[in-house]
């Protein structure tokens, strides 16, 4: 019989249409014969036809007809692998908010950028994974060296793209970013978790092809909550599959920022995995527990280490050195 966990890890990418011919033969007969994963199969499948347009017997919500309006008229997303599955998801979530735009691109959003400028960041956000795939740039000028500070450059570099696209169209920025966006997808580094699996270092991070998708997913979807709210449109977190994969690599970055010397905490997330941070030698001094979504808003900048929402026992100074730590991942 087929392992009941590795099925249940495809499921998400099988409601998108994203596994190989091998791994899609795995899945239905798991289905016939675990009434669990079939009501998560159903429900990832939901939400996929959410993203595609309402059912024509039901009356479609507003938020279904912001959806559907978008999604008629782009092509369908491209089979990508697990790991690129999140990507695709998030790019898709915030071309379904592109309707909503029209005649508000200039509402403010985060930090000092309007609804223009924040597109045009994910524009220069994804741009630095793109390059490093052979994937040519789309807006002129300076690029990102990693050898210099990283985080100077990569300021400098958001600044150029912004200033350059506040000089053309929204319409303009929206191409150029669905199009690079749309190149990411199609490339084979999509396709082909054995090439994507090997290492380049980005934001001052080496990590596998593989973890920068998911990070360009972390982002997609962290500036689309960003716009739905600035607009009064509430954004769906991404399905349990993808969160999951964003939260394991967020605490594996974070594991090593925090290192082997930190007071170990026993990190946990409702209803989830549990992992200790810090030390493996000495007795862990506290315990963490936080809401998946409150820890991706939390090392996403959109939570204060001492506002998020949290459960902790113990030691409170190694609770606040993990949640601090956290919150000092962002780039966003």
């Amino acid at each position: 019989m087929t392992d009941h966990d590795d099925v249940r890890d495809l499921l998400a990418a099988w409601a998108f249409g994203a596994l190989e011919p091998a791994q899609e033969r795995l899945v239905p007969p798991h289905l016939a014969e675990c009434e669990a994963c079939a009501a998560e199969a159903e429900r990832l499948r939901a939400t996929v036809r959410l993203l595609d347009g309402p059912p024509l017997d039901e009356p479609p919500s507003a938020l279904d007809t912001l959806l559907a309006g978008a999604l008629r008229a782009r092509p369908a997303a491209p089979r990508v692998a697990r790991h690129a599955a999140p990507y695709a998801a998030a790019v898709a979530g915030l071309r379904a908010l592109l309707p909503e735009m029209a005649g508000r691109w200039s509402t403010p959003v985060v930090h000092d950028w309007d609804v223009h400028a924040t597109v045009a960041h994910l524009l220069a956000a994804d741009e630095h994974l793109a390059l490093r795939l052979g994937i040519d740039a789309r807006v002129p000028g300076a690029r990102i060296d990693e050898d210099a500070d990283w985080t100077d450059a990569w300021e400098r570099r958001t600044a150029e793209v912004i200033a350059h696209e506040h000089g053309r169209t929204p319409g303009e920025t929206v191409a150029d970013w669905s199009a690079q966006a749309a190149a990411l997808l199609a490339g084979p580094h999509a396709q082909d978790p054995e090439l994507a699996a090997g290492t380049t270092l980005l934001m001052g991070l080496r990590l596998p092809v593989t973890d920068h998708f998911l990070a360009r997913a972390f982002e997609a979807w962290i500036h689309t909550d960003d716009i739905g709210r600035a607009l009064g449109l509430a954004v769906p977190p991404p399905p349990e599959e993808h969160l999951g994969q964003l939260v394991r690599l967020a605490v594996r970055v974070l594991g090593t920022v925090l290192g082997a010397e930190a007071p170990p905490v026993l990190f946990a997330l409702r209803g989830g995995e549990e992992s200790v941070l810090g030390s493996r030698s000495e007795p862990v001094a506290a315990e963490l527990t936080l809401d998946a979504v409150d820890f991706c808003l939390l090392v996403g900048g959109r939570y204060a280490p001492d506002t998020v929402p949290r459960e902790t026992t113990g030691d409170a100074a190694a609770v606040r050195n993990v949640l601090e730590r956290a919150a000092s991942l962002s780039w966003l």
